[in-house]
């Protein structure tokens, strides 16, 4: 048991960490999307500036890193969507027990997706693979984003696992701030 309390200190700190450094990507995604806006009317203004051929796919990827990455720490949260009818009633321990049987079925899914992702992502290095727009960005570091965002999710589905085999157990599990 002290093994699976290190494994969730350690998981739940990293994806904390990154989530609350990832939250700032809102910025980047205003500031890219901003400068599209500007830089649309700049030409009015006598400047000569045409990036509507990048802002909107590179917003795209801010998105996706965004949402990805977030992912874990919304999950750490308890940020996902539930059905309280029943749950809201249930004991700690039936809780946990759901829990435990449905983050199976998310591990799973997660598993799958990074197995598909860790392919696309090999295909996109081997062939340089590169977006099929007038930009042609290359789309290995968006798709490396996804497939460590993707681990990282499977990670906390197991430290979420952990937790409930915890509280199935009996034990108290502290959220520890860092």
């Amino acid at each position: 048991m002290t093994a699976l309390r290190a494994y969730i200190r350690i998981v739940d700190r990293m994806n904390r960490w990154i989530g609350r450094l990832v939250m700032y990507g809102i910025f980047v995604m205003m500031a890219i999307l901003l400068w599209s806006s500007f830089s649309k009317v700049g030409s009015d203004l006598g400047f000569d500036i045409n990036p509507s051929l990048w802002t909107l796919e590179m917003a795209q990827f801010a998105m996706v890193a965004y949402y990805i990455l977030g992912g874990p720490y919304s999950i750490q949260m308890g940020s996902n969507v539930r059905m309280d009818l029943l749950y809201g009633e249930w004991s700690d321990r039936r809780k946990a027990w759901t829990d435990a049987i449905t983050v199976l079925f998310l591990i799973f899914y997660l598993g799958v997706l990074l197995y598909g992702g860790y392919d696309s992502l090999s295909y996109s290095f081997q062939y340089g693979e590169r977006s099929p727009t007038a930009w042609r960005p290359v789309l290995w570091p968006i798709k490396t984003i996804m497939c460590a965002g993707l681990f990282l999710m499977l990670l906390q589905a197991l430290s979420e696992l952990a937790k409930d085999i915890l509280r199935i157990r009996g034990e108290h599990i502290p959220r520890e701030v860092i």
